[in-house]
């Protein structure tokens, strides 16, 4: 069996890729060229004795979309898993006056991800088995003045992998969307973070396998996140608004 992975050089990709390794499965690292997927792959292939491959792609560059899939398939007609790790925060002040910074938001954590999961989707439909799961947020669940516009594409993100679960569910394959808090990556380096609600990437990633394993439909990770935010979903909005969240 074997997992693809897009957004290789994402800390979280790698730490729940480091668990389908050791599990023997193949490992097909996906990215920018700058990102260098195949020093993930050499370094996979060597530290685990599995084999390991890389591809290149760019989230953004929908024209090459449909030969990347294409490629990937054709190498390995078996493949069982994929998992989508893309991301950009942003500034949330320079999104709200300049909507270059505010389309690549969009654009990375939505419209891309939605691109590549159409084609795979298609393709695992077809052999009627598989799993795809991607990366939302919890920042999706409510949005919020500190960061609505990164949260409103995760938001986005969530309700697109929602129905295409239930596209996919009469033909046996599984979509997961996977909701972390707080973790402790370069994409939230600096930030004034609340210590005890920071998860390690090891974690999250750790609750990423099990969940795509299992068949999960949705994992909030770590799990404590899930009320967290049931509690957040919870405050009225003439409440919610006089917060400073």
């Amino acid at each position: 069996m074997s997992l693809l992975v897009l957004g290789a050089n994402s800390l979280i990709a790698q730490a729940a890729a480091s668990h389908f390794a050791e599990a023997g499965h193949k490992i097909i690292f996906a990215g920018r060229i700058q990102d260098e997927p195949e020093k993930f792959a050499k370094d996979f292939s060597i530290r685990y004795n599995i084999e390991c491959t890389s591809e290149i792609v760019d989230a953004l560059d929908y024209s090459t979309h449909k030969k990347f899939a294409e490629d990937v398939i054709s190498k390995d007609p078996e493949l069982d898993y994929i998992l989508i790790v893309l991301g950009y925060l942003g500034t949330q002040e320079k999104a709200q006056s300049n909507f270059d910074e505010a389309h690549r938001i969009i654009d990375t954590n939505y419209t891309g991800v939605v691109s590549v999961c159409e084609l795979f989707a298609a393709e695992f439909e077809t052999r009627k088995k598989g799993t795809i799961a991607a990366i939302s947020s919890v920042a999706g669940d409510r949005g919020r003045q500190s960061n609505y516009m990164y949260g409103s594409a995760k938001g986005a993100l969530s309700v697109y992998l929602q129905g295409l679960r239930n596209r996919l569910a009469k033909c046996g394959v599984n979509v997961l969307t996977i909701k972390p808090g707080f973790v402790n990556t370069p994409m939230t380096y600096g930030m004034p973070l609340p210590k005890p609600l920071v998860a390690s990437p090891q974690k999250v990633g750790k609750d990423i396998y099990k969940a795509m394993i299992k068949g999960k439909s949705v994992v909030y990770t770590p799990f404590y996140w899930r009320w967290i935010m049931f509690i957040v979903k919870s405050i009225p909005e003439f409440i919610f608004k006089k917060l400073k969240l």
